[in-house]
């Protein structure tokens, strides 16, 4: 997986693109999720303005046809029980973009169109698609990209006080609850899943301030700051992010560590997300700087690898993967932090 979709800008070429613009043709009607009522479901709240990074949209009437160019959108949307008419891949090559974790929401319904930006945004395609919406608020959207696809059909982009693929969980899917009419239902979501992070933050007192990171081995090792999903999730638990993280990743999701600031790497937990067939987890364990660390010696490092269904909600962070981290993922953050070397972390079973 890496960072091959987040960390480039997508290509533009926009020079004689033909773009298929028509009337929205119907689609079905959004399936419902979580066993809520059509009335519980009813899009209300229209017209409804929505600020972002390049102006602000106006979605005029319920939508229809959706087409997520994001990356997460797809979950916020099923979550609120909105089935797209198209998502982006990412990674993980799985059918219409929806993991595991989503797929109750999805319910019945057919799984969407899966559209690529391996190569930049495929405008042609989303043209096609005559979508009434679109969706990039988990994106690095450029002014370029914002502007073909307004030509399109109304755009949200992402979020101008946050750093490009830096929009939090809470705000994507109050965002999306917005865009389609089910506001109150998406702060019903929200609060839903900030109250199981309450209740692991009151179950496990000693979160609250030990040092936790998560790292991956992109061209070196990478680390995730605190505009990061992966960083706000730990914080979210109670942990703190290491201090000097954030001169570190400046004004990005993340960055690159030298060689003379591996001392970041030695935290109270670490979470470490790598690729099965590099193989990634002996290289570090390899590493003669990170072998002296105490994260090391002590046994509070975790390894996820990024195809697996907990590696891979740990890179998604959405409103309907969080439930799966809380299970899963916190009893290994437990382990790791209790501050007793002897305590071995036991790898999840999902």
């Amino acid at each position: 997986m890496r960072l091959f979709t987040i960390r480039r800008t997508a290509m533009l070429a926009a020079a004689g693109l033909t773009l298929f613009v028509g009337a929205c043709g119907p689609n079905s009607e959004p399936a419902e999720s979580g066993g809520g009522s059509s009335a519980a479901a009813a899009a209300t709240g229209f017209p409804v303005a929505l600020p972002h990074k390049y102006g602000t949209t106006t979605v005029g009437a319920e939508p229809k046809r959706i087409v997520t160019v994001g990356l997460v959108e797809q979950d916020a949307l099923l979550a609120l029980g909105v089935v797209p008419t198209a998502t982006t891949e990412w990674f993980g090559g799985k059918p219409g973009a929806i993991w595991p974790w989503a797929e109750a929401a999805l319910g019945g319904a057919a799984k969407p169109q899966v559209l690529t930006n391996t190569d930049g945004i495929q405008f042609e395609k989303v043209a096609a698609l005559r979508p009434d919406l679109i969706l990039a608020v988990y994106s690095g959207l450029s002014s370029s990209d914002y502007a073909t696809l307004s030509k399109i059909a109304p755009t949200v982009a992402q979020p101008k006080d946050v750093v490009d693929y830096g929009v939090s969980w809470q705000d994507l899917t109050r965002t999306a609850g917005s865009a389609v009419g089910r506001k109150a239902r998406a702060d019903k979501l929200v609060a839903d899943v900030e109250a199981r992070f309450a209740a692991v933050r009151k179950e496990h007192p000693e979160f609250a301030g030990a040092t936790g990171l998560m790292a991956t081995t992109w061209e070196g090792y990478y680390v995730y700051g605190p505009q990061d999903s992966r960083g706000r999730f730990l914080t979210d638990l109670g942990f703190k992010l290491p201090d000097g993280l954030a001169e570190v990743t400046g004004k990005e999701f993340g960055a690159n560590l030298s060689k003379e600031r591996t001392d970041l790497l030695d935290t109270g937990a670490l979470i470490w997300l790598v690729d099965k067939y590099a193989p990634d987890k002996a290289k570090v364990q390899a590493d003669p700087l990170y072998a002296k660390l105490k994260v090391k010696t002590e046994g509070r490092d975790i390894y996820l690898e990024n195809e697996e269904l907990l590696g891979a909600a740990t890179s998604f962070v959405s409103v309907l993967s969080l439930p799966l981290l809380l299970d899963k993922l916190v009893p290994q953050l437990a382990a790791a932090a209790d501050g007793n070397p002897a305590t071995a972390v036991q790898r999840a079973a999902a």
